[in-house]
C-alpha cells in the first residue's frame, strides 16, 4: 500500500504502524514530532498507530536559534 512520508510515496506492507516507518526510514526517536493525517501522535503511541492507504506522515525536526 502506498502512504507519504514527508511528501515522498512509499510503499509499505498493511499492518505497518508509524514506528516501523520511522524505523525503516532512519528517522531519530529524538528531536522530532510526527504527525499522520495533520493530528500529531505522541511518541508513545508511534507503535499502536496503524498507516492505512493514503496515509499522510509529516515528520518535523526541532530546530534551535533564533
Amino acid at each position: 500500500m502506498d502512504v507519504w512520508l514527508n511528501d515522498d510515496r512509499r510503499e509499505v506492507p498493511p499492518g505497518t504502524t508509524v514506528a516501523v516507518l520511522m524505523s525503516e526510514h532512519g528517522v531519530p526517536e529524538r528531536g522530532v514530532a510526527v504527525a499522520v493525517d495533520g493530528a500529531v501522535v505522541p511518541r508513545a503511541s508511534w507503535a499502536t498507530v496503524p498507516l492505512v492507504e493514503g496515509t499522510r506522515v509529516e515528520v518535523l525536526t526541532a530546530v534551535q536559534g533564533g
